[in-house]
């Protein structure tokens, strides 16, 4: 018997971890901190309370009988949530079959487990800096990673590189961890590049609710061929406050056909083998989220984040710190001010503000000397920590 060898080429804790661990260093060395936080990008306002009375009902349900469900018919996810999910998908143009929606657990679970349809062979393209696990799942697979610099030059936001070969390609818009988001010439670009190479685009959408500007594309399949090439995955975490809940979905358009097979039947095939399917209460959940009364309840708590991040991209912009993300996504990306390195920027801030952040280094070396701040915590605590920031600067 022997290991699969490929996780020790990880690195020895996860970005988060060593986080968690210098912040319980310092509040052991002070108890009395008034520590806040705005590190991981976790939710903090409560469920829409459209979202709390369908999960009172579907819990009602399963206590008669009569209305109990088990197992889910399949794992794709009841039909109900795939229409609505299609449905929603007509505010961006797109004109979506509910059997191209699957329904899973998270995004995150759905970015790491697609690589199982793909061989180990093939060359993955990813943005520097990242989202860790695009870059984890493929390094424990064993796969080959190319990294494009994604800079303060392109404002976080690489095109392709004709002379470059690849297979799987991952794109984020708006990005975690900068914020940035592609227009639909940028994304075209992609979309092309992918149909030249016959790659496959794995698009993470994650964040699509918080864009405003308008023109910007909310679903990669608002461009032209997209469907031949691309799979999309989002997620309720950070639209409706689903972190601790856990439901998203991935959408397979029937074009997308590699060697011959269709894409979404390899995924059904995967998913039917591996995962029994999102619990009913929370997909009757979810469900809730695209009616008209949820839409107006989820909007409300996502202008919330937004102002907490204008707060934010306000008292930058006074300093006079560079930084992008803010108006399209809960994150701003800011350079560390007076040269600072991520991680020295890191404990400054903790050690002279009691404020934590996430380092820019942790997301690839390109973040150094990057740091990124998430919009999602309490209104008043947000006024306060920019506060302490700008102290800092006097």
């Amino acid at each position: 018997m022997k290991l699969n060898g490929n996780f020790q080429n990880l690195e020895q804790s996860y970005l988060f971890v060593t986080i968690a661990k210098k912040v319980a260093a310092y509040t052991q060395e002070h108890p009395e901190n008034k520590i806040i936080k705005m590190g991981i990008g976790d939710v903090t306002m409560p469920l829409a309370p459209a979202v709390i009375q369908a999960m009172h009902d579907a819990t009602e349900e399963q206590a008669h009988k009569e209305t109990f469900h088990g197992y889910s018919p399949d794992s794709d996810g009841y039909p109900f949530l795939r229409e609505a999910i299609a449905n929603y998908y007509k505010n961006f143009g797109v004109d979506m079959d509910p059997s191209e929606v699957f329904v899973g657990d998270g995004a995150k679970s759905d970015v790491g487990n697609i690589v199982d349809l793909f061989d180990v062979d093939n060359t993955v393209l990813v943005p520097d800096p990242v989202y860790p696990v695009y870059v984890d799942t493929n390094i424990i697979s064993g796969r080959k990673i190319q990294y494009m610099d994604a800079n303060e030059q392109n404002g976080f936001l690489p095109l392709p590189d004709p002379s470059v070969q690849a297979d799987i390609i991952y794109l984020c818009s708006p990005n975690n961890p900068t914020g940035a988001t592609y227009n639909k010439e940028q994304l075209q670009a992609w979309v092309d590049y992918a149909l030249e190479q016959k790659a496959v685009i794995l698009f993470d959408a994650a964040y699509e609710a918080f864009i405003t500007e308008p023109g910007l594309p909310h679903s990669i399949f608002e461009i032209p061929g997209a469907e031949k090439c691309a799979i999309e995955f989002c997620s309720f975490s950070k639209t409706a406050g689903f972190t601790g809940m856990r439901c998203g979905y991935t959408t397979i358009r029937k074009e997308l056909v590699m060697d011959g097979v269709q894409v979404s039947k390899l995924w059904q095939r995967r998913q039917g083998c591996k995962f029994n399917g999102t619990s009913y209460i929370t997909q009757r959940a979810a469900a809730a989220v695209f009616t008209a009364e949820g839409q107006k309840q989820i909007r409300e708590t996502i202008a919330y984040y937004q102002n907490n991040a204008k707060v934010m991209m306000d008292a930058f912009t006074k300093m006079g710190v560079w930084f992008t993300g803010g108006t399209n996504s809960p994150y701003i990306w800011l350079k560390c001010p007076d040269g600072m390195g991520s991680w020295e920027y890191f404990d400054y801030l903790l050690h002279n503000a009691e404020i934590v952040g996430t380092p820019g280094e942790g997301f690839g070396k390109n973040g150094e000397g990057y740091f990124r701040l998430t919009a999602f915590g309490d209104a008043q605590k947000t006024v306060e920590a920019m506060e302490r920031i700008q102290k800092l600067k006097k």
